[in-house]
This record gives structure tokens, C-alpha cells and sequence, in this order.
């Protein structure tokens, strides 16, 4: 397995009850959507506060990721609700 950084920002964070992760990710688990996959899986607040219709945005190494964008040993993926402001 390999081992990754999860980070949760603002709401999710609170929702979540964490704010950081340290997250072995296992074989055949390559990609932002498939790891958002695995944490929607594992049920109540990680279900409703990841589920595929809410608005969330990740951040792999702090660049903006998409689905298929790929996550590897050593990556830092953030999780963080849309921002909005003016």
C-alpha cells in the first residue's frame, strides 16, 4: 500500500470531525475519483459530505485535480468545499 496525506478544509473538515489524514491507499486505487470512491464507501458523515452530487473540490500536491487525475505514494490530497467570495 501507499501511503498518502488527506486534508479536509472548512465545512468538510467539521462535517468529517478531522482535519487531516494519514491514509494507506490500496492497490487498484489510482485516481481522485476512485479515492473519493473509497471514502464515500465507508458511510454516514464520509457519505453525505463526499457523495458525487455535492460540490467538492481536491487538490492533489495543491494543484486542482479532477476525477481522473492520478494520486500516488506521497501525494497530499485536499478535500474542500467550492469557495465563493468578492
Amino acid at each position: 500500500m501507499a501511503n498518502i496525506k488527506l486534508l479536509f478544509f472548512a465545512g468538510l473538515r467539521e462535517q468529517l470531525g478531522t482535519a487531516h489524514e494519514d491514509f494507506d491507499l490500496p492497490a487498484g486505487v489510482s485516481t481522485v475519483g476512485a479515492l473519493r470512491a473509497l471514502l464515500i464507501a465507508r458511510g454516514g458523515a464520509w457519505r453525505s459530505a463526499l457523495a458525487e452530487n455535492r460540490a467538492v473540490r481536491v487538490a492533489v500536491n495543491q494543484d486542482m485535480a479532477k476525477a481522473a487525475t492520478p494520486v500516488k505514494a506521497g501525494d497530499e490530497v485536499a478535500f474542500f468545499p467550492p469557495v465563493t467570495g468578492g
